[in-house]
């Protein structure tokens, strides 16, 4: 395996062809920081053309797989301006661009809060299984805010009819919705049964040529419409001009404050 970037945000442990990739800041959920984007995406680059990893394995430390994004780094954009907001925003999208089309077999182990940026992780996973008792949800809309870079990808897993539903009213379901709404492939009871299902969803990912897989995996994304760089773009300066909106800091501020927004009854 080639050499892996120094990480601060994750846990990387390679083992049998397969690279485990634990998002690593418990203290706030796994929420995604702009580091721990930038160190994902290193991930990604350092082991894209190495076929010798079969697959990748995302999951997250202590019960919560990830919480969305970190509210500390959109109060540290917000005295930077709005130009910081849309460019923090589309470094998201990135990094789902590049996890969707990564050549290994991405898989997700999903428990705890899956919010957010979480959601879209989950969204570009080859194979994705849940906890039964993981929290889903889009959140955004509660804040004042758009789930600007995952929209898409959150159509495209699951339809825009249920999309917008979720959307719309930021609801939360647990594992067995996820399941029948298409998010994800597996639903387990405990955390014994996520491993066991995973060892055995790697058997399988094992047996398969890896060249082989990742060449039909960009054969299966190419035959499916894919959320453009365009699209993308578009979004982060809509979730740049929400945020510095009167809703955005209405909403983002009654979440650090633990009270409800202005406009929630």
């Amino acid at each position: 395996m080639s050499a892996l970037p120094a990480c601060q945000t994750l846990l990387l442990e390679p083992h049998n062809g397969v690279l485990h990739i634990t998002l690593n800041r418990p203290e706030s959920r796994n929420a995604m920081s702009l580091q721990m984007v930038a160190e994902l995406r290193a991930v990604l680059a350092a082991v894209r053309d190495n076929r010798s990893v079969r697959a990748l394995v995302l999951s997250g430390a202590g019960g919560h797989f990830c919480a969305g994004g970190d509210i500390k780094d959109m109060a540290n954009a917000r005295a930077q301006g709005r130009d910081a907001y849309r460019e923090l925003n589309r470094a998201f999208g990135s990094l789902l661009e590049e996890a969707q089309h990564a050549p290994q077999v991405l898989i997700t182990v999903l428990q705890g809060a899956v919010l957010g940026g979480g959601f879209g992780l989950a969204c570009v996973s080859d194979i994705a299984m849940a906890d039964h008792q993981a929290q889903f949800g889009l959140p955004e809309t509660s804040l004042g805010l758009l789930p600007a870079q995952i929209a898409p990808f959150v159509v495209q897993r699951i339809g825009l009819t249920e999309a917008r539903r979720l959307a719309l009213t930021a609801a939360r379901f647990d594992g067995h919705q996820a399941r029948r709404l298409g998010l994800v492939h597996f639903v387990e009871q405990d955390p014994q049964a996520l491993a066991e299902r995973l060892d055995e969803v790697l058997d399988h990912v094992l047996c398969c040529a890896p060249e082989a897989n990742a060449v039909t995996k960009k054969l299966l994304l190419a035959s499916a419409g894919q959320p453009s760089s365009e699209l993308l773009d578009e979004a982060a300066q809509c979730f740049s001009e929400a945020v510095t909106g009167a809703e955005g800091i209405e909403g983002t501020m009654a979440f650090v404050q633990k009270r409800k927004p202005g406009w929630s009854t």
